[in-house]
């Protein structure tokens, strides 16, 4: 990934909860003539490796487990806030005028060769604790002990987990770091004007540079 020195992140508490906030992640890897994709949920276990490690899950139907590259690291993708920037937001752009519009975005790229799990008992503990991690924000969380225990048992004969342990990771804030601090607050407040979640996520992550700046 480019990532221009004002742009990169390399704060780990910070790589960690963009994972956490977005746990999709798009996971590549190749093979001898293509490129494989998958979206898949991932959880970030922080307590094995230096960086952690990425447990998630595919259809045993899915070919992915079986083709990816054993010798060559798969990328997954973590894509946090991001949002269209126009000029017009800039009390620059009465001044002088040059400037063009942008689009602003979060990202955290994850490196390391993946590893195959497919006992029974990891496969159940890895579906309880995704479970439990999503169903949290619900009013009325549900639990995998609430399905039948035999339906249980045949998904998890259709799933095979997936653990990466992350060698490197790279992150990329680009969130109006190139612009002055007049630009930067005029980009806030068009964002909160948006009014939608996702301009407000990234309002705050470019009022926080504008505040460390």
């Amino acid at each position: 990934m480019y990532v221009p020195a004002q742009f990169a992140e390399a704060d780990p508490a910070v790589l960690r909860a963009l994972i956490r906030a977005h746990p999709l992640g798009a996971w590549v890897t190749s093979t001898d003539h293509e490129l494989l994709v998958n979206h898949v949920p991932f959880l970030l276990d922080s307590t094995r490796g230096e960086r952690g490690v990425l447990v998630g899950h595919v259809a045993r139907a899915n070919p992915a487990w079986q083709q990816f590259s054993r010798t060559r690291p798969s990328v997954v993708i973590f894509q946090g806030p991001q949002q269209y920037i126009t000029p017009s937001w800039y009390p620059s752009k009465a001044e002088h005028g040059k400037m063009v519009p942008t689009w602003n975005y979060a990202v955290v790229h994850v490196h390391g060769i993946p590893q195959i799990r497919e006992e029974r008992d990891w496969l159940l503990n890895h579906v309880t604790q995704l479970s439990a991690e999503h169903e949290s924000r619900e009013a009325q969380p549900w639990r995998v002990d609430e399905a039948p225990a035999e339906f249980i048992e045949g998904l998890l004969r259709a799933i095979v987990g997936v653990e990466i342990p992350i060698d490197r990771w790279e992150g990329k804030w680009k969130v109006s770091q190139n612009r002055t601090p007049a630009d930067q607050a005029g980009v806030v407040s068009g964002l909160r004007a948006r009014g939608t979640e996702e301009a407000q996520a990234m309002a705050r992550l470019v009022a926080r540079e504008k505040a460390e700046s």
